[in-house]
């Protein structure tokens, strides 16, 4: 028998993650990777969300997981929790699970299979795997219980409502309409939804109804936001409006991914062990903690204080990375290993893990994925900028000029190649 949702507490929570799809917008990121793993702020990008929840009380996630790289992504760094519960100390340990190998047809009926396979009776709250969040949970799931709703939907303003789900909210704060990604003149609010949802466990009902067959039988999918949440405003079932009071960011798109990244760093680098280091005009924050990571953090601290490099903004700097002289960095992320050369110029920009970014190379404004090399030189500088976004284990030339440009994994471009507005695969 389901168990009502007063008789649960935050522990007995389970949270579903739906990771399916391609990820198209954030290519080449994810040509090899599930969008919810692609480095963000030095780890995975998900791996944020889920110390967040596991450090307020939720021990129990399960990936909805579609396709071979989302799953083989995520299980493999993740496992069954006990590596990330020892990492950040979460104790008792979280529990994490994986879709079965079922085929889905949309999110909402991945949480169905999710539900039925594990005979889940618990409430179920349900994150995306490409958002960065601050949700006080308690506050939210005593709310829920509070107003007695069957779904209660984390919203937030947003500017370019035409990229979402944008909810009406009657006087009780009820939706009573959910148009999903309307153009500016039908959109009834700027109140988005956020894929943040906190079921009933009653929705286990729902989904397994005869109604929600034959929905799923005549459209040939389920998701939330185009297909089941509209189903049960339209149903009159009780769904309630949770507007967050803290920051959320869609990272679906390389220039959000940008913009995330720069108002996270400039709020502070939160739940990640590092040494600070600030000055007049900038705050570092440098990852580490053994010998030899400590040899080069203090190594880039004395070049600093010497005057040697060069720091604006707010910046963070990950495990064993080499910074030559002359180099200037401004509110920018730097990945573990990453080697960085004499009078180089990066602004706003994420140079992810082990890559080589060579003398004089100007990046602005861009991503630089995992294990690239950036050629360059003093009398062929290289220069990347404009969103442009580099595929991991990919060797770009001396004296390449890259902008508003996408650059597939493991390319060769060749020295002197200057594109503009493009994609090279």
């Amino acid at each position: 028998m389901i168990r009502t949702l007063e008789k649960n507490k935050i522990r007995d929570l389970r949270v579903m993650i739906p990771v399916g799809g391609q990820a198209i917008r954030l290519k080449p990121l994810t040509d090899e990777v599930s969008k919810a793993y692609i480095r963000f702020l030095n780890r995975p990008l998900i791996e944020r969300g889920l110390v967040e929840l596991a450090k307020q009380g939720v021990k129990h996630f399960i990936f909805g997981v579609k396709g071979y790289i989302n799953y083989k992504n995520l299980h493999d760094y993740f496992d069954d929790g006990i590596s990330l519960s020892a990492k950040y100390g979460i104790t008792p340990r979280i529990h994490i699970k994986y879709q079965p190998h079922d085929e889905d047809i949309g999110s909402a009926d991945s949480l169905r299979i999710i539900l039925n396979y594990y005979d889940i009776t618990d409430p179920i709250l349900v994150m995306q795997g490409d958002n960065l969040f601050d949700l006080d949970l308690k506050d939210m799931f005593r709310t829920h219980l509070q107003k007695k709703t069957f779904l209660t939907l984390a919203l937030t303003h947003v500017k370019n409502v035409e990229d979402y789900g944008i909810i009406s909210l009657d006087k009780k704060m009820f939706v009573e309409k959910f148009v999903e990604k309307p153009k500016l003149k039908d959109a009834p609010t700027n109140l988005a939804n956020t894929g943040i949802y906190l079921f009933d466990p009653k929705v286990r009902e729902i989904l397994n109804s005869e109604k929600t067959k034959k929905m799923m039988e005549k459209i040939g999918r389920l998701d939330f936001g185009k297909d089941f949440i509209p189903y049960l405003v339209e149903k009159n079932y009780m769904v309630y409006g949770y507007i967050l009071p803290g920051d959320w960011y869609d990272l679906g798109t390389p220039a959000n991914y940008l913009t995330a990244m720069g108002h996270i760093l400039q709020s502070g680098v939160k739940g990640i062990n590092t040494y600070h280091i600030s000055g007049k005009n900038y705050n570092i924050w440098i990852e580490g903690k053994s010998k030899d990571s400590m040899k080069k953090r203090n190594t880039i601290i004395q070049n600093i204080k010497n005057g040697k490099i060069n720091f604006d903004g707010s910046i963070l700097i990950g495990r064993h990375c080499q910074i030559g002289e002359g180099t200037f960095i401004r509110n920018s992320s730097i990945d573990n290993f990453t080697v960085i050369g004499d009078n180089v110029v990066i602004d706003n920009s994420a140079i992810l893990d082990r890559s080589i970014i060579h003398n004089y190379s100007k990046i602005k404004n861009s991503i630089i994925g995992r294990h690239v090399i950036v050629n360059s030189s003093y009398s062929k500088p290289t220069s990347i900028s404009r969103i442009s976004v580099i595929g991991d284990d990919t060797i770009i030339g001396e004296g390449c000029e890259l902008h508003s440009t996408k650059i597939g994994s493991h390319q060769t471009i060749p020295p002197e190649r200057r594109m503009v507005d493009e994609l090279a695969d």
